[in-house]
């Protein structure tokens, strides 16, 4: 842990974490899917406690980089703090994966009769409040006279239906991508690392976050997937939040300005 960073204070199941930061760094982190935080009364959806710790619950080692990473920078941050199985924040409200039923072969039992009402609340308790505390801390960089450019930290899973994936690190992008391909010039520069351009899968998705909040007022914005291997633990998670931090102010300062 660096000197600046601090462990995750205990918070209820949709209660955001915000990471204050200076707005004139022109950025701003944001973790969609940090936990996997369900409340009690929901019993863990019917879930068995492993189940929870898979990366259909949550994207691993994501919250830990995210944290390096504004540390190191000194940037702002914006965090979930609730299990995507709930309700997934990077997912517009008219999307069928909004509430997943099935994931990865699980099948989710709270979440298989679910009725329009129940939905409704999810959205109330904990997507809407997530989506607010982004537009709150665009809005305080705007303020300042610095509209960010928008990075999301995600992960991904090493293996999926069988099929191993060999990206150490996915850079996920739609429309102009400037940013996006910025870094996937940077992260080239190592000859051992297998990058994906739009891999594990592309990044246009319509009503997504960076859709939301990045597309929708003309802000620069990327999404960067690690392979949940290589950030499993805290001191993994820390090393990449450290060395994607080392990159990204370069890739800034090659930016056009935006205003918004």
């Amino acid at each position: 842990m660096t000197s600046t960073e601090l462990p995750a204070a205990p918070r209820t199941p949709g209660e955001v974490e915000f990471i204050a930061g200076d707005p004139a760094t022109g950025l701003l982190l944001l973790c969609d899917h940090a936990s996997n935080a369900i409340p009690a009364e929901l019993a863990g959806l019917g879930l068995p406690p492993a189940e929870l710790e898979r990366h259909i619950a949550y994207d691993i080692g994501a919250a830990a980089m995210t944290r390096a990473m504004a540390a190191r920078l000194g940037c702002p941050a914006v965090l979930s703090h609730f299990s995507r199985l709930l309700i997934d924040p990077n997912r517009g409200l008219d999307d069928p994966t909004l509430v997943m039923r099935i994931s990865d072969g699980a099948l989710i039992p709270g979440n298989r009769h679910i009725d329009a009402a129940e939905i409704e609340r999810r959205v109330a308790r904990y997507y809407r409040p997530y989506d607010a505390a982004i537009d709150a801390a665009i809005a305080t960089a705007v303020a300042a006279g610095h509209p960010p450019a928008i990075v999301s930290l995600h992960s991904f899973t090493p293996v999926w239906k069988g099929a191993a994936r060999p990206w150490h690190v996915g850079v996920l992008w739609d429309g102009e991508g400037t940013l996006s391909k910025l870094l996937l010039a940077a992260l080239r520069e190592d000859p051992g690392l297998i990058i994906g351009d739009n891999e594990p899968y592309a990044g246009g998705l319509p009503g997504d976050t960076i859709d939301r909040h990045a597309h929708a007022r003309g802000l620069h914005d990327s999404l960067i997937e690690l392979r949940q291997d290589l950030i499993a633990t805290p001191a993994q998670a820390r090393h990449w939040g450290e060395r994607l931090a080392a990159l990204l102010p370069g890739c800034l300062r090659a930016l056009p300005a935006r205003s918004c």
